[in-house]
């Protein structure tokens, strides 16, 4: 990796699904936005609990054929960066009989905004996902006030 290229913001996404069920539906989403050069997948390692709470923090060789395949089109520049630690804090809060995925992500697409807040030492003050739910309530109520709906 290019120690030059301007990071945009990292993001560490965490996300499961229920039932064991990861098959890797979601690559190729991910594939589209690597692709477009919106963001870069710099980490991403797969923990799985059983139903008895057995944790397994799987290698992209140990997934499936199709899974691993599509994992390794994907371009891990840091890859590692996700520690053992990590992925068993991750593994506490996941519910029995459930896969999850963590990613680590640089937003690509912010990389100049954010470089140029830095060189203006401009510092973040905070940075907060607002809930796809949240959001779409609120939208709703305003929907619903504005006699749109």
């Amino acid at each position: 990796m290019d120690l030059e290229y301007p990071l945009g913001p990292v993001e560490y996404l965490t996300f499961y699904f229920e039932g064991n069920q990861f098959r890797g539906e979601i690559i190729p989403a991910l594939n589209e936005l690597t692709d477009s050069g919106l963001i870069r997948v710099i980490d991403l390692a797969v923990v799985s609990k059983d139903g008895n709470g057995n944790v397994t923090i799987f290698e992209a060789n140990e997934l499936s054929e199709d899974v691993a395949a599509a994992l390794d089109a994907l371009d891990y520049e840091m890859a590692g960066m996700l520690s053992e630690e990590d992925l068993m804090v991750l593994a506490e809060e996941l519910p029995a009989n459930a896969t999850a995925a963590a990613l680590l992500v640089d937003n690509v697409w912010a990389a100049n905004f954010t470089n140029a807040i830095r060189r203006a030492n401009g510092v973040l003050v905070g940075s907060v996902r607002i809930p796809h739910p949240v959001v779409q309530a609120t939208r709703q109520s305003l929907l619903d006030a504005a006699g749109l709906s």
